[in-house]
């Protein structure tokens, strides 16, 4: 590799030095940082070694994790820089690349989870002196990561076998059952309760469950009910649960709730309960409302406003209205690359599935409506409802859970094979 070596030694010879002229004009070496390895065309610097080094230090003292010695810490740091630096030669080779806006929006997400503002975010990183380190860790990661899912998801194969016998254990039962998230009211009983105070008791929490069940928010009913103090009232926040995580007294129930659904008084030894299921996710039960439309999209671009581009598409709705045929004019007009050559018709797609200002606009219309132009981030549109339906995909939806559960099972394993095969064929000297 002539080239990588001539990189190599120009690269040993510099050091990263500064040369600084003094009065005697006499060149004096004052070395900054220098190059401690070449990997393929890039290289890896002391002062990265030496960043990283601290802030893996200072993670494992807050987190009180014991860490090796100060030799074998740098020299796993300095392993995992050089299969980074390979990673995101392997990055820039295949155009992955995230843009500014990506980044701010990670950012924002940081921000939100320290219940701060993003101004406020970024000026903490800014007088902290990380800002741009931020950013550009951010970055890499999201490369890395993007990377890795490419290379490593294509090396995997699942097979209709595998994905049978794994729905078929108990193990895939488990990984595909729906998982609940249900609001919780107790309103408190004992032994030492006689039964005309029980009776009181369940008659209150009977009425509480009716006033929820006619439109009283609920977390709003258990708080003014524990507020007034007339019985002992709480509730247990269970969080996202599978049924049998959940107290024996509630799976039976709560697994034939519907969304939204309120069960209760429910009995038990200590006082009586109401419950709401909020949530669910996952399960064998994929019921899904679809609907059939076809559009026309016109971007505006250097020739046409973004003006132009709306009185552009009102004119073809005209058209459409006036007798022409859609799906004609959506062949000879319409931007949308992926539906085009059918005419515009984007077939059956979930709800949930098309972009929110479409969401929108489409389930208000009724089947065989025409909308007025209407304008998403990808450019205005005219649509059609073609049908609605509710479609059974739980098959669908159960064989893509066990896929990707075996595909999470087999991730790690192929990644690790997969980054020891790009260090061996990756040009690497460590520089002493």
């Amino acid at each position: 590799m002539p080239g990588r070596l001539g990189v190599w030694l120009a690269l040993v010879s510099l050091s990263l030095g500064l040369v600084v002229l003094g009065e005697t004009a006499l060149a004096q070496r004052v070395q900054l940082d220098r190059v401690i390895a070449i990997v393929d065309d890039d290289v890896v610097l002391q002062s990265e070694l030496d960043a990283r080094v601290i802030e893996i230090t200072q993670s494992a003292a807050r987190a009180n994790q014991p860490l090796p010695s100060n030799e074998e810490l740098r020299s796993d740091v300095l392993d995992a820089l050089v299969i980074e630096n390979i990673q995101m030669q392997l990055a820039e080779r295949i155009s992955i690349r995230f843009d500014d806006d990506t980044i701010n929006r990670i950012l924002g997400n940081m921000a939100a989870n320290n219940n701060m503002s993003f101004d406020k975010y970024v000026s903490l990183l800014e007088e902290n002196g990380v800002y741009l380190l931020t950013r550009e860790q951010v970055r890499k990661q999201m490369t890395v990561q993007e990377l890795q899912r490419g290379m490593v998801n294509r090396r995997i194969t699942i097979t209709d076998q595998e994905i049978e016998n794994f729905l078929n254990s108990e193990m895939g039962k488990e990984a595909i059952a729906a998982t609940y998230f249900i609001d919780h009211i107790l309103i408190a009983s004992g032994a030492e309760d006689t039964p005309e105070v029980k009776s009181s008791k369940l008659k209150y929490a009977a009425d509480l469950a009716l006033r929820i069940i006619e439109g009283e928010d609920f977390l709003a009913a258990r708080s003014a009910a524990s507020s007034a103090g007339r019985y002992q009232v709480s509730g247990t926040e269970f969080g996202w649960r599978k049924a049998n995580e959940l107290p024996q007294l509630f799976t039976d129930i709560v697994t034939e709730m519907t969304l939204g659904e309120i069960e209760g008084p429910i009995e038990a030894g200590n006082g009586y309960h109401i419950i709401r299921l909020a949530g669910k996710e996952g399960g064998t039960d994929q019921m899904v409302s679809q609907t059939n439309l076809r559009h026309i999209m016109l971007v505006a671009n250097e020739i046409r406003t973004d003006e132009q581009t709306r009185a552009a598409i009102e004119e073809l709705r005209q058209k459409i209205v006036a007798g022409d045929n859609f799906a004609t004019l959506a062949r000879q007009n319409s931007d949308d690359a992926s539906s085009v050559v059918g005419g515009g018709d984007l077939d059956w797609i979930n709800d949930g599935g098309m972009p929110p200002e479409m969401q929108a606009v489409v389930d208000t219309m009724e089947i065989g409506e025409l909308s007025e132009p209407f304008k998403t981030e990808t450019g205005w549109h005219i649509t059609e409802v073609l049908g609605r339906r509710i479609q059974d995909l739980s098959r669908d939806y159960t064989h893509n859970q066990a896929e990707n559960a075996l595909r999470d099972r087999k991730f790690d394993l192929e990644l690790e094979n997969w980054l020891i095969e790009i260090r061996e064929k990756a040009f690497v000297v460590l520089i002493d």
